[in-house]
């Protein structure tokens, strides 16, 4: 089905930002600011349409830290393997904590009255489709981590999970199991890690997404403010919300958005140069994965000029698709009724484990909640401004309830197929067929050997590898829009050199990451800039629920 708006319709009178004015009843809010005003436009070269302020702020402070990165690679090494281990050591409490309070307000929202308030205004109808709407929410939303996990964390909460605990000489578990793993019980360490898997990639960071996402809709087609960050924070901050209040919330948010994107990226450079390793026989070495993300960021480039319809609408379709063959394929080829079963019985682990997963004190199990679930929360919420930004642009004409339960339901059940499918398929070769090649095999190669002891093997890991530079592209061009739309002072329709600047940065960033620290770079950056937009979205949880308040419903 085509992703496109209904034709029949007639067209949405919208500001000048491109903003669609709210249809039917809403309750604007009366300022005297007008989105833009603080923009510098005009021709250097090319076409600028940019918030001084933030644009140059964000944009120096990246390219300075690119150089630095570059220039002292070595050191930059050392100080992000420090920087996160403090802070997922120090502060996983706190992280756990957050994501807790976002899971327990939309299931607030979903169930009280202010759930039939409409996004767009009460007569609003939506613009795309479910299947578009899915389509391109989930394409944005988590695709390229799906792709590296998706065989490698089950396999890997399995496995620590049965061999249990361990302890070091000082008494301290120096094991990976989640909780108190399951020595020697296969039944029950299978059980617990899917329910830790399920927990990273359920409800949890979807929660994040569709909090910031509902924000980011509501103040800006209901409310009549700029599509940007700092228009949540107006029943906190008022008319300060134009100031440098409001400068620095959007500033953490670009912040945020390029390192959480970022990691990502580099993710699925290092997966992508994996796979055509063992594909081609082409080194997967630091030169080819520069090349990658160079070439993958070209492509991405064309898609960023395209724009949402043409360009994130088609890129998303085709992703899905392909992705959907290939979680068929997994079922059909893989142990199938063990795969349609254990999604059901996944789901009852995950039930079971929940309340013990969630709980941000106390713990024992120090390298699971703060090496997987802190780090994860943190990739989550740098990430939100981002997918939220997106999901709000595609989400006008729903209601909050029908937005909330879409958002976090849909894509939570999904990854819980996919998880079962991929991870349970690989689960069974080892206890089944005693294959170790999966569970020995490094992080970014174990989808591709799983897939082959799989039939098709060649074709579904070439399969795979497109998949990991569709989603690269799908996040990247996605990225560039929100990015610019927050460095434009939240106008949606700024020129699109802009947007070619911000995904070159982002190219340019990954390959500075790689160089200055590999993964444990990239995910340090992604915790570092992950705590200062956890207290933002914590104080947005208040100012949504004022807002939706004061909405007609």
């Amino acid at each position: 089905m085509a992703i496109q708006p209904p034709k029949d319709l007639p067209s949405e009178p919208t500001n000048d930002d491109g903003i669609p004015a709210p249809t039917g009843e809403a309750n604007l809010i009366d300022t005297d600011y007008v989105i833009g005003q603080d923009n510098f436009s005009g021709q250097i070269t090319l076409s600028l349409d940019i918030h001084s302020k933030v644009f140059l702020i964000s944009a120096g402070s990246i390219l300075l830290f690119v150089l630095l990165t570059l220039a002292l690679q070595e050191q930059a090494s050392e100080v992000f393997t420090g920087l996160r281990g403090w802070l997922t050591s120090n502060l996983a409490w706190f992280f756990i904590s957050a994501a807790n309070i976002f899971v327990l307000l939309c299931l607030l929202l979903v169930f009280s009255p202010l759930g039939k308030v409409r996004i767009g205004g009460k007569d609003a109808i939506p613009d795309y489709s479910y299947v578009g709407w899915f389509a391109m929410l989930f394409a944005a939303g988590m695709g390229i981590g799906l792709m590296f996990y998706g065989v490698a964390e089950p396999m890997g909460h399995f496995n620590a999970a049965f061999e249990g605990v361990t302890l070091g000489e000082t008494g301290e578990r120096t094991d990976w199991a989640p909780l108190g793993g399951a020595e020697g019980d296969a039944r029950e360490a299978f059980r617990l890690g899917m329910a830790a898997t399920i927990f990273h990639w359920g409800l949890h960071p979807w929660a994040i997404y569709a909090v910031v996402a509902l924000s980011l809709a509501i103040f800006a087609y209901n409310k009549g403010l700029p599509l940007s960050v700092r228009s949540i924070f107006y029943p906190l901050l008022g008319e300060r919300i134009w100031g440098w209040p409001g400068h620095v919330i959007d500033i953490l948010a670009v912040f945020a958005t390029m390192f959480g994107l970022v990691t990502s990226l580099g993710l699925g450079a290092q997966q992508a140069g994996a796979g055509m390793n063992q594909l081609f026989g082409i080194p997967s070495g630091n030169l080819t994965m520069v090349l990658l993300i160079i070439a993958i960021t070209a492509v991405a480039l064309w898609s960023v000029i395209a724009g949402v319809d043409k360009g994130v609408q088609q890129l998303s379709k085709v992703n899905i698709a392909l992705a959907f063959l290939l979680l068929l394929f997994v079922i059909v080829c893989g142990p199938t009724l063990a795969i349609l079963k254990g999604f059901f019985s996944n789901l009852g682990a995950y039930a079971s484990y929940l309340p013990a997963l969630a709980n941000p004190v106390g713990r024992d199990d120090a390298n699971f909640s703060q090496g997987w679930t802190a780090f994860y929360w943190a990739w989550w919420i740098s990430w939100s401004p981002f997918v939220g930004m997106f999901i709000a642009r595609v989400s006008r004409g729903r209601t909050v309830r029908e937005f909330l339960i879409s958002v976090t339901l849909v894509p939570s059940l999904v990854s819980v197929l996919w998880m079962t499918a991929f991870g349970g398929t690989a689960i069974d070769q080892l206890l089944s067929d005693n294959f170790t090649g999966v569970r020995d095999a490094a992080l970014e190669l174990q989808l591709f050997t799983m897939l082959g002891q799989l039939p098709l093997s060649a074709i579904t890991s070439f399969i795979g590898v497109v998949l990991v530079i569709m989603f690269f592209i799908t996040s990247s061009d996605s990225g560039s829009l929100v990015i610019d739309a927050i460095t434009a002072g939240g106008k949606i329709n700024a020129p699109v050199g802009q947007r070619v600047f911000w995904a070159i940065v982002e190219g340019v960033l990954a390959i500075a990451l790689l160089l200055g620290g590999g993964l444990v770079a990239l995910q340090a950056m992604a915790v570092s800039t992950g705590l200062p937009f956890t207290l933002v979205l914590l104080a947005g949880c208040v100012a949504i629920v004022k807002g939706l308040m004061s909405e007609p419903r």
